[in-house]
């Protein structure tokens, strides 16, 4: 028997001599695993290094996504403006197809403008006439201010006239009767002296004529004496007439003023039958293809019939639908970047506003909580993408495309 002692441990581990054989479920495979290792420290290296590039590839990963939300929730947005009449009227000409793009000021359908010209020259009339009508009422007023101050000057003119008339008729009778009382004295003296014959019948016939004379004269100094106040009086009302003469110029402006103001309406008639004028040709509001045409050569529209669709391309955004989760650190102004699904491309944009409610709350029916019957569900809020200038020159962008933005929150 070998001596143990001086046995190599290689020889202690497979000389059966010495230890009998071996157990199956201890052969030394995990040494052999591990001395590989040992042997290859390449290999042990290279798998160091790929954990920790693993390890580093996994935060560079998740610092990339961490500071980006996206959603396929998005598509493009842009207005879309129906074009209509303001008037209506039989159509005699269009001037566009469909999906057809115009500019600005373009003519896209004409009416029949000839009840429209008639309305206009009536129109024109009326403002001559009303506008003479105001010319003459406003001469008027100077006219009217000299012929009351006339008026006054000569009624009170008159007044004064009247009055020493008729002071001169009372100074008439006051004669009169002088003149009577002594001629009805002489008379009553002849009578006496008649009666004794004294005096001859022609001195006392004569005495009666000059009394009955004396009172003819005083009825006549008294009828002008009543003539007199009679003009008087019709002196006075015309004075008082003649004193409304501030009234009357009141009358006369106002007169001026409504034929003033009638000239303005029918000027502002005749603006209208304009505008009514220049609607009979329909133009585009703004650049961009028109679609959805929905009218034809001599139909008859009515104000407000739909005539087509503008959708103008001057003007789109995109509107993404976020989860209310990825708003955390979404701020207006962060930049954006925007794949278009329909040409694979990718877009540069920045967002511009966060809806002031989520979609739910705009949808035509609301969803109500007050049941009991609550299911709690992340809500998405719309925010309005706008592109930077100058990403889509051929206007290939369409409202309606999908979309998927990505927002670089931080």
């Amino acid at each position: 028997m070998p001596d143990v002692k001086n046995v190599r441990p290689e020889q202690e581990i497979s000389d059966p001599d010495i230890h009998g054989p071996w157990p199956e479920k201890e052969q030394v495979k995990p040494a052999k695993e591990r001395s590989y290792l040992k042997e290859h420290p390449g290999v042990r290296i290279a798998l160091i290094v790929g954990v920790l590039l693993a390890i580093i590839a996994g935060i560079f990963v998740w610092r990339y996504y961490a500071v980006r939300e996206s959603t396929d929730d998005a598509q493009i947005d842009g207005h879309i403006t129906p074009i209509s009449s303001r008037v209506s009227g039989t159509v005699i000409g269009l001037y566009f197809n469909d999906n057809q793009f115009v500019k600005a000021g373009d003519t896209i359908v004409r009416l029949d403008p000839v009840d429209y010209q008639v309305a206009l020259d009536r129109a024109k009339a009326e403002l001559l006439d009303a506008q003479a009508t105001a010319q003459a009422a406003q001469t008027n007023i100077p006219i009217s201010h000299i012929n009351t101050a006339s008026q006054l000057q000569t009624a009170q003119a008159q007044q004064i006239a009247a009055q020493r008339e008729a002071d001169s008729a009372r100074a008439r009778v006051r004669e009169a009767q002088a003149n009577y009382e002594r001629v009805s004295k002489d008379l009553e003296r002849f009578k006496l002296l008649i009666s004794k014959d004294e005096i001859s019948r022609q001195q006392f016939d004569a005495a009666v004529s000059q009394e009955a004379a004396a009172k003819a004269t005083l009825d006549a100094a008294n009828s002008a004496v009543a003539t007199a106040e009679s003009h008087i009086a019709q002196a006075e009302a015309g004075v008082r007439q003649a004193g409304t003469a501030p009234q009357q110029v009141a009358v006369t402006r106002s007169r001026a003023g409504s034929a003033e103001a009638l000239a303005q309406k029918s000027q502002t008639a005749l603006a209208q039958a304009q505008l009514n004028m220049q609607y009979t040709t329909v133009k585009a509001p703004a650049n961009g293809i028109v679609s959805k045409r929905s009218v034809e050569v001599g139909q008859v529209i009515q104000p407000g019939q739909p005539l087509c669709a503008l959708v103008n391309l001057d003007d789109i955004y995109v509107t993404a639908n976020f989860k209310e989760t990825q708003l955390k650190d979404m701020k207006v102004g962060q930049p954006v970047k925007i794949k278009v699904d329909a040409y694979d491309n990718e877009l540069k944009g920045h967002v511009d506003s966060i809806g002031g409610a989520t979609g739910a709350r705009f949808s035509l029916l609301p969803p109500e909580n007050a049941t009991g019957n609550y299911v709690k569900v992340v809500q998405r809020i719309p925010v309005k993408i706008v592109f930077e200038p100058n990403q889509d020159p051929d206007k290939k962008l369409r409202p309606g495309m999908s979309v998927t933005p990505t927002v670089i929150t931080k």
